[in-house]
């Protein structure tokens, strides 16, 4: 089973790139995208080519056009959905969906950022202080859990491609770091460093100064899975090929 996660960085600005024949050749069984950056009823022709190619399709868009927004596209029927989390602000932002199957539960997750300003690394602190003990409970219920998506978060030096120069910047934060080593001793595996502990694997790169190009990015999209989900994990690839955002996608194999 392949399951890619993606921040595609508006939805409609990916397909003009063939976001959707590229997903068609890499035959994957799931897909979480994040940052859809548009709500389904503006997106028709798109839902169309989703449909085409198979899949099942939920999408939890924000309340605010152009903005955040969450989907999951699956060729397996869930056996339930579940959209957003409870907490009223973090719904309102699109940012959380999760799908139910008989043997294991999916999570598209967005985390804000907090590289515009104060105001929004205050709504990301917030935001972290409520996932962990939300997706804690919600693994005693689940506890085959995959929470894919874009954590807005590297993890350590070797995730980041200048750690000192970045110390003090939104998205390598002490305080922020050390969410992540809870998140993983709270029970998680990330699965990229469970196959791969080399550095320079990136996810996002900057736009600006051909940093792409230089291979200067951050690795900030994960496949984080309950440790209960150990022995499926068969492989984890990062796709940096894939130019159709300033992200790439993150593939993870299931046995």
């Amino acid at each position: 089973m392949k399951i890619i996660s993606y921040n595609i960085n508006g939805i409609r600005s990916a397909s003009t790139k063939n976001l959707f024949g590229w997903l068609q050749a890499t035959n994957a069984d799931m897909v979480c995208f994040q940052e859809l950056k548009a709500q389904p009823d503006q997106i028709p022709e798109i839902i169309a080519l989703v449909e085409n190619l198979g899949y099942h399709h939920y999408w939890y868009p924000a309340q605010k056009k152009g903005y955040s927004g969450v989907a999951i596209l699956t060729k397996i029927k869930p056996i339930h959905v579940e959209y957003g989390c409870g907490e009223e602000w973090i719904d309102a932002e699109g940012r959380i969906i999760r799908a139910d199957f008989e043997d294991f539960s999916l999570m598209s997750v967005y985390m804000p950022s907090g590289s515009s300003g104060e105001d929004r690394q205050q709504k990301k602190f917030e935001f972290l202080d409520f996932f962990q003990p939300y997706i804690s409970n919600l693994k005693t219920q689940y506890p085959n859990l995959i929470v894919s998506g874009d954590y807005n978060i590297c993890h350590t030096e070797i995730d980041i491609h200048n750690p000192k120069s970045n110390a003090k910047s939104s998205g390598f934060l002490p305080e922020e770091r050390a969410w992540i080593d809870l998140f993983i001793k709270n029970g998680f595996i990330d699965t990229f460093r469970h196959f791969n502990k080399d550095p320079h694997h990136y996810t996002w790169w900057s736009f600006r100064f051909g940093a792409r190009s230089k291979n200067l990015g951050w690795r900030i999209d994960y496949q984080m899975a309950t440790k209960e989900m150990e022995d499926r994990l068969k492989n984890v690839r990062i796709l940096p090929d894939a130019v159709h955002s300033d992200h790439c996608p993150v593939l993870l194999e299931l046995k």
